[in-house]
């Protein structure tokens, strides 16, 4: 199976687990949300496994000027809906890998994956 990181490319931690992965020699595929755009399928399937308070990043900008009508009363449906409108809120980044889904990096979390 293949290994997709999914993010954003200017961000930091993208930058940090994009060289952690090389360093370890881990192929991999990087998935651009702003460039390569996001599917209900891909939504859906991280929702299904990671859950989407946990994928719904609300420390960041994009949420914090969001309208108080958008933000009140998160539902798994408005949560998704605002996920694909807004890739930016995904927290990131999200590791795709033999089938599963992990959020988050930190150098002990990937060792343990690979």
């Amino acid at each position: 199976m293949s290994t997709v990181l999914y993010g954003i490319a200017n961000c930091d931690t993208i930058k940090k687990a994009k060289k952690w992965l090389t360093e370890n020699q881990v192929a991999f595929e990087f998935h651009d949300y702003r460039k390569d755009g996001i599917t209900d399928q891909f939504l859906n399937d991280a929702e299904a496994a990671l859950g989407w308070e946990a994928m719904l990043n609300k420390r960041g900008t994009t949420f914090r000027q969001l309208s108080d009508e958008d933000k009140a009363d998160l539902t798994k449906d408005k949560a998704l809906a605002l996920l694909k409108e807004h890739p930016a809120m995904i927290k990131r980044p999200i590791l795709s890998h033999e089938g599963q889904f992990h959020i988050a990096f930190k150098p002990a979390q990937y060792e343990s994956i690979f």
